[in-house]
């Protein structure tokens, strides 16, 4: 990169930190936090334990984001008066020093970006994640699991705790239904995007005839309710049928009625759990998909109300992002409307490039 380059990169990184400004609005988050200070001062505060810690919680994530933003302004401003000194003075070897910093400039902005995204009201919980296999049986079941280690190997890159709540084998390969919680820092504000149907172009490992097979799966990712919010479900809003756990047979096979499933009447969702050997745990982990389906639900008609748009239904011919292996090899997201060639990469769970991608398209 020579010098008119950097010089332009920083005018464009500058533009950058003014547009993110006018996200963050540092002046408003300072006055908010001189209030939450002014709170914490008060005796009365702490006697409300609900209430104190979602306001504690409310401080810590907009903290957050202030210091990013304060940090990367001045390093931008900084690096820029070092490198205006240096021009001045022909000091070669500083600015040489300085354009090398080129990469981890632009990675600290672009990282900022993304963390401004990621600043709604639930992007920080944690996730509860179910795929669904569609028509085509044992292909789209195999194609289900895939999708299932992918996003448990993006788990694992960043250290982030998975649980599974229910698993239903496939026939032959693959799965029938899988729902599983994945914890730590923004989970839900990085997923969200994965809602939707994702399709699988590939030659099938199960035709004789090596011949290309389409598959879809259904992803739902909905933020795990945490104990501040309350949604209440009365008894006579749902349905619960208990059955008995299906399997692949043998000795680990439930001799009881243990699987639970949970139809919300009003709504029609429906959701199910048969992972644990328990009725009570299946049930407590069925209600927990619920609440947490039902709390998104209603995010999402609030949102469609206010843009003036009616809600739509995720179904077939709706993908979000094709997975095509043959005969070429790519994975492109309908969003962003970016190709990937590093399809291997992606299902062995390389997957944040295309999620920020996504997040800066739909933010632009």
């Amino acid at each position: 990169m020579d010098s008119y380059e950097y010089t332009e990169l920083l005018k464009k990184l500058a533009i950058k930190i003014d547009n993110i400004a006018q996200i963050v609005k540092p002046d408003n988050i300072k006055a908010r936090l001189s209030e939450i200070e002014s709170m914490e001062q008060n005796p009365d505060f702490w006697s409300h334990a609900k209430k104190a810690a979602i306001i504690s919680k409310e401080k810590t994530v907009v903290s957050s984001i202030l210091n990013r933003y304060e940090k990367a302004k001045v390093i931008l401003e900084d690096t820029n008066d070092i490198y205006e000194m240096a021009l001045k003075e022909g000091d070669e070897e500083t600015i040489n020093e300085t354009v090398a910093e080129a990469p981890s400039l632009e990675a600290l902005v672009s990282n900022l970006e993304v963390a401004m995204m990621l600043s709604g009201e639930l992007d920080n919980n944690n996730a509860i994640i179910s795929i669904h296999p569609g028509a085509g049986g044992v292909e789209s079941q195999d194609w289900a699991s895939m999708l299932y280690r992918m996003y448990l190997r993006w788990a694992e890159r960043y250290g982030f705790k998975v649980e599974t709540l229910d698993f239903q084998e496939g026939d032959e390969a693959g799965l029938k239904d899988v729902s599983f919680a994945i914890r730590g820092l923004n989970v839900y504000g990085y997923l969200k995007v994965e809602n939707g149907i994702h399709r699988l172009v590939r030659i099938s490992p199960f035709d004789s005839n090596a011949k290309r097979h389409t598959s879809f799966s259904s992803v739902m990712v909905s933020p795990e309710i945490d104990d501040n919010i309350d949604i209440d479900i009365d008894d006579k809003d749902i349905r619960i049928d208990t059955y008995r756990a299906s399997g692949a047979g043998g000795q680990h096979v439930n001799k009881t009625d243990s699987a639970i499933r949970i139809t919300h009447i009003k709504t029609g969702v429906v959701v199910q759990c048969q992972n644990d050997r328990s009725q009570h745990k299946n049930r407590a982990n069925a209600m927990k998909i619920l609440k947490s389906r039902l709390y998104e639900l209603e995010l999402k008609k609030q949102q469609a109300e206010k843009a003036g748009v009616e809600k739509s239904e995720i179904g077939w011919g709706h993908q979000i992002r094709s997975y095509v292996m043959a005969p070429y090899q790519q994975v492109k997201d309908t969003r962003s409307n970016i190709a990937y060639s590093n399809i291997n990469s992606i299902l062995d769970g390389d997957i944040s490039k295309i999620i920020e991608d996504v997040l800066i398209s739909q933010k632009s």
